[in-house]
């Protein structure tokens, strides 16, 4: 196991959700804990539950509210973080990001600017913390996609888009990063029973349902105990649950049979609204 004694992880995303839980799994391990968010309302209370999983008295916790998709927003959080007593950063970990599903056609290009908000976030992140990593020539950085990070699904083109994106981003990172002594680590989690997953199924196409079946969806505190442990090990793709593993392997090694069960569920779905299908 990983001694994170004394070790500083900043949270993006920090103030619900998978950022909260793994906040809160970090925060047992020892580490001195910063989350990030843009919602005052929720950071205080999210900052107390944080803070009551502390590992000994002698940890740091605090938060800040920030637009980290913006530079001003990200160095301002590193700054904010500093200035309350925290440490140099040793642990980052993305999880800022919206999600907002339905048929490429209907969706307003707005929802695409705005689902880019997750890359820009990892990317102006990184860009706070890197200088000071690679001077101390040690670090980690976590970045959150998504299991449509790896296979464009139905009703998400806006999502897989910013996923997609931070895959890519993640792995020239990781490259550059490497001879620094930094790693860097991306996580592609299946739908998680976050707050806001029960708003997202409210807008997902029929068809979207079709593709994702009757899986139910994963807790925050399990995709919390995958990253943790795939941080621990030094892991650069951490992909929790058998079942998106095995898509995973599927888009990987068979795309053709991976397109044909898709597109199969689709037409299903299709059929079952009478549509016609070309």
């Amino acid at each position: 196991m990983k001694d994170w004694t004394g070790m500083h992880a900043v949270v993006t995303g920090g103030s619900s959700g998978i950022g909260l839980a793994t906040a809160e799994l970090l925060a047992e391990r020892g580490c001195d804990v910063t989350i990030v968010a843009r919602s005052r309302d929720r950071l205080e209370l999210a900052c107390e539950a944080v803070a009551s999983h502390r590992k000994a008295v002698s940890q740091h916790f605090c938060w800040v509210s920030a637009d980290v998709a913006t530079p001003e927003g990200a160095q301002a959080s590193i700054a904010d973080a500093t200035e309350m007593g925290a440490r140099p950063v040793d642990l980052l970990l993305n999880c800022a990001g919206i999600v907002v599903p339905g048929c490429f056609e209907a969706l307003p290009p707005e929802v695409f600017e705005r689902s880019m908000d997750s890359w820009r976030g990892c990317v102006q992140m990184a860009r706070a913390v890197v200088p000071s990593m690679m001077e101390r020539k040690s670090g980690q950085i976590v970045n959150i996609a998504s299991v449509a990070g790896f296979m464009g699904i139905f009703g998400y083109t806006a999502y897989s888009s910013a996923k997609y994106a931070i895959m890519g981003f993640s792995e020239a990172l990781r490259s550059e990063m490497h001879p620094y002594g930094i790693t860097v680590s991306v996580v592609c989690p299946p739908d998680t029973d976050t707050p806001g997953f029960a708003y997202e199924c409210s807008l997902r196409p029929p068809e979207t349902d079709k593709v994702a079946g009757n899986i139910a969806p994963v807790s925050p505190a399990f995709v919390a105990e995958a990253i943790v442990k795939g941080v621990e090990r030094g892991k650069y793709l951490i992909v929790p649950g058998f079942i998106s593993k095995f898509y995973r392997f599927l888009k990987s090694n068979a795309a053709w049979l991976f397109f044909a069960i898709t597109d199969g569920d689709v037409a299903s779905a299709r059929k079952a609204r009478g549509l016609e299908q070309a």
